[in-house]
């Protein structure tokens, strides 16, 4: 058994300085939180990168309040004012951030009453914490996806560029991690554009669904105040206000959509960078990492490892459990705010961390690697890699039927293997014969991997000018969402 921890003394209740801590919100209470209890309920050192939302909003709310009469011109006047010089401080690193104070939407709140005293108690009016945060937080996932999404796009972008100067490039597409079909580098490359293209989809998609301006749902019922939501949202650059004063403040699914879709495409991230940690091995030989990108061993002298690939796979199962653990936290909690969701935050802040993390190495990683044509090439070969289109060859020119085609090429395969060669396109059309003598030298000739890939010339296939006209598409689709 562990020993468990004893619990804090009665002495850790204490009174906090002049305007902080139970000055706040503490009119109940006779006594201060235990210093245990500060500890697990404050937030500050995870929300205060929120500050620049929380002043937009409060800047926002004061401006309504005064539209309204609620507040004076000079209440708002002095508001403006000091929410900028707050800004100002935070800035230059010189704001006086208080655990006591809990979170960044208290700590702002007490600075601004500080600088210009009452005006600044009177900013509260009409609204709650509640839908404050969830005001803010929205503003900065909202911001967050943007970001994501344009990070994709570079992505994107390095990967069509390197795709196009690669399209004729011949390797190995493999199934089962068995050699296959020979296929393109430029293929290759293209499949995990077209995975940013969607992911960028739905990173936008993210946005619009969330794009709905809490503020002024106040506590969870609204506000007897007459105030103006369509004003607030406007001001903050959402579509509208949400139309539900409970699910306003007490819903999360914005972060879990915005999680979950992360981790969607840091999964995408991570299976091109197992790709390029099997391709700059020796044993495969395919790339070679830039010394950029590359790292050394404290040992060996010789090794070159790719750990920003590898780091890369491990920050996916990252963001996938925050995923997992932002819905966990909500799955079970009524309407409508319980202090669970404060831990949404740091799930959320460190999961948008590590995405543009994975997204500028990988995107530094393929930009500069450079890769090996011959040893591709030759890997292509690996394996009887033409055999599905001797196959086809056998259906197409014979007329016969591809299950007997099929037994026939494996048949082939195997007089190749007895032989010791290695392309069937090698093979002696006079043996080849004795198994179908109605084989041609111009069959056998179209089992080259340059033939095999140069014939794939169906819509997404991997034929070079299939490539290169995917290419050109996907670049005419990227400026149209851009404009």
């Amino acid at each position: 058994m562990t020993d468990k921890p004893a619990p804090p003394p009665a002495s850790e209740q204490h009174t906090p300085p002049a305007g902080q801590g139970q000055a706040m919100w503490g009119g109940r209470f006779a006594a201060t939180p235990a210093q245990t209890m500060q500890l697990i309920n404050a937030s500050i050192d995870v929300d205060r990168r929120l500050w620049r939302e929380d002043i937009a909003g409060s800047r926002a709310h004061a401006a309504m309040l005064g539209a309204q009469g609620v507040l004076s011109a000079q209440d708002v006047a002095a508001i403006h004012t000091g929410l900028d010089a707050i800004a100002a401080e935070i800035e230059a690193g010189t704001f006086p951030f208080s655990i006591e104070l809990e979170d960044i939407h208290l700590n702002i709140e007490a600075r601004l009453t500080e600088r210009i005293g009452d005006a600044g108690k009177r900013l509260h009016t009409a609204r709650s914490r509640n839908d404050q945060v969830a005001t803010d937080f929205r503003l900065w996932v909202k911001q967050a996806l943007g970001e994501a999404e344009a990070a994709l796009a570079g992505l994107g972008t390095v990967l069509v560029d390197v795709a196009e100067a690669h399209a004729d490039w011949i390797m190995p597409g493999f199934t089962h991690l068995q050699t296959a079909q020979p296929v393109t580098l430029g293929h290759h490359l293209m499949a995990y554009a077209q995975m940013t293209r969607r992911d960028r989809a739905r990173l936008r998609a993210a946005i619009t669904h969330l794009d709905e301006c809490p503020l002024g749902a106040a506590a969870l019922a609204g506000t007897p105040w007459p105030i103006d939501r369509e004003a607030t949202a406007r001001a903050l650059g959402f579509a509208g206000p949400t139309r539900n004063s409970m699910d306003s403040v007490g819903s999360r699914d914005f972060a879990m959509e915005a999680l979950n879709t992360l981790a969607i495409a840091t999964v995408h991230l991570s299976r091109l960078a197992e790709e390029i940690v099997m391709w700059t091995s020796p044993q495969f030989g395919f790339a070679r990492l830039s010394d950029a990108w590359s790292t050394g061993s404290s040992i060996m002298p010789q090794k070159r490892n790719p750990d920003a690939a590898e780091l890369i796979r491990a920050k996916a199962a990252r963001i996938a459990s925050s995923a997992q653990a932002l819905m966990m936290t909500v799955k079970a909690l009524p309407l409508t705010y319980a202090k669970d969701l404060q831990d949404d935050k740091a799930l959320t802040f460190d999961a948008f961390d590590a995405f543009g993390l994975c997204v500028a190495a990988l995107g530094g990683m393929v930009s500069t690697m450079s890769f090996d044509r011959a040893r591709m090439r030759a890997a292509a070969t690996l394996g009887y890699s033409t055999a599905t289109d001797l196959a086809d060859w056998l259906v197409r020119e014979l007329g016969m039927p591809f299950r007997e085609a099929h037994h026939v090429t494996g048949a082939i395969v195997k007089l190749a293997e007895g032989l010791g060669i290695a392309e069937l396109c090698d093979l002696p059309l006079a043996q080849a014969q004795q198994i179908e003598p109605r084989l041609t030298a111009d069959a056998l000739a179209a089992l080259s991997v340059e033939a095999s890939v140069a014939a794939r010339t169906s819509l997404g296939g991997t034929a070079p000018d299939q490539v290169r006209a995917e290419v050109q598409r996907w670049r005419t689709q990227q400026a149209q969402v851009a404009g």
